[in-house]
């Protein structure tokens, strides 16, 4: 969704800066309408024209939000009102965007809106987990409760993605590092090297020809290979945004070995914590579970939670479609009939939640253990040939020599 800057001025009289979320330009002067702004100018945010910033301009982070909600709970707690709580979370963020955010939803609260509608209108900023749980939370005045879990949520959340990146930026690391060293090594040292050797009249080996082959070509063509790669980069990147490359790459991370048991442990973590998190504050089954299918990342579980809550519509139990998908181990659907049959649903996904949680940090462990063989054999077979290469030519020489 596009964003809109304004510069407009309040029903105060005082000149304000911000941003509107909206379709199209027209929807964004009936924002600022709505908001009762008088706006002053309105034009769509571009690269050219943001406000730019190394650390602090982007989307806040699930980590982020959590923390303000954990602050914004100990502010209500000791008194302070929401609107000043606010301006003191807008005043004490770092980050641009969220501070921009926070001022705007704390004039809108002024103008006697929700909490949760002002939220609302910013959907790039605030997740619909987040906007439900306070829109349940300040219908049953328990808004204190419902931040306090948004704050679980978002950290356990935030927990989980860093452990799964962790896992990946190692073998990511040491495979960049990789593919320098041996273009270096192809591109600078094996030619200097070869051609000290053909100066002694030494042949080269086959192994060294092949690797000067290659050389040759990433020498003489690197004007074509470079954009190429880069191209190839691009699309793949933008064939994992499309319908067939979700789908794709979500059936390499649930089939593949080394993936699989990570990708489903951490979604069926994440899926169980975020339900508890929902049906705690009071949110009803069906949408808990239509939230849940926006959460998870792979696109099987987003589709296989959208049945389930088509399936619970109609007037299955949850344990039901989450036992058919055949995508949830049976600890899951079990822990959830168990939870059915005893009334205690929520108790049962907390502990399912917390027992993946576990499961999580030990998939990550094993995949960082599994992968460490893998890497050395790479680096082994990359490495290993372009020392032979460079080797080999000695090792001629001297047999020549020997012959003498």
């Amino acid at each position: 969704m596009p964003a809109y800057m304004y510069t407009a001025v309040d029903k105060s009289g005082k000149e304000i800066k911000g941003t509107i979320d909206a379709e199209n330009i027209d929807l964004a002067r009936q924002e600022a309408k709505n908001k009762d702004l008088t706006l002053l100018s309105l034009k769509e945010q571009t690269l050219l024209n943001a406000d730019i910033s190394f650390d602090i301009g982007g989307k806040p982070k699930a980590r982020d939000l959590g923390v303000m909600c954990r602050q914004f709970v100990a502010m209500n707690r000791a008194g302070v009102t929401m609107i000043e709580s606010l301006k003191m979370l807008s005043e004490q963020t770092e980050n641009k965007k969220l501070k921009a955010t926070l001022h705007e939803v704390r004039l809108n609260v002024e103008r006697g809106e929700s909490l949760a509608v002002s939220m609302a209108a910013h959907p790039n900023i605030f997740p619909e987990i987040m906007i439900n749980m306070i829109t349940a939370g300040e219908a049953s005045g328990n808004l204190d409760i419902a931040l306090e879990r948004v704050s679980v949520q978002l950290e356990n959340s935030a927990r989980t993605t860093a452990m799964v990146k962790k896992a990946m930026i190692y073998p990511i690391a040491v495979l960049i590092v990789a593919i320098v060293v041996s273009i270096v090594m192809l591109v600078v040292v094996l030619p200097n090297y070869a051609a000290m050797f053909e100066d002694l009249g030494t042949e080269l080996p086959a192994i060294t020809k092949m690797y000067m082959a290659m050389s040759n070509v990433l020498r003489d063509y690197w004007f074509i290979i470079v954009p190429v790669v880069i191209a190839a980069i691009f699309g793949i990147a933008s064939f994992s945004k499309t319908n067939t490359g979700k789908h794709v790459f979500g059936k390499i991370a649930i089939k593949l070995p080394v993936l699989s048991n990570m990708t489903i442990k951490s979604a069926s973590s994440l899926t169980a914590r975020t339900l508890a998190t929902l049906l705690g504050s009071g949110v009803p089954l069906i949408e808990a579970v239509g939230i849940v299918s926006g959460v998870v990342g792979n696109v099987y579980f987003k589709e296989a939670l959208s049945m389930a809550k088509d399936e619970i519509t109609i007037g299955m139990p949850l344990s039901r479609p989450i036992e058919e998908c055949g995508l949830f181990p049976p600890m899951v659907y079990h822990m959830i009939h168990i939870g059915e049959e005893a009334g205690n649903t929520e108790e049962m996904l907390d502990k399912l939640a917390d027992y993946y949680d576990e499961e999580v940090e030990m998939a990550v462990a094993s995949l960082m253990a599994a992968m460490e063989p893998m890497i050395i054999v790479v680096l082994a077979g990359v490495c290993g040939g372009l020392i032979a290469a460079c080797m080999a030519p000695m090792l001629t020489m001297y047999e020549a020599l020997g012959g003498i």
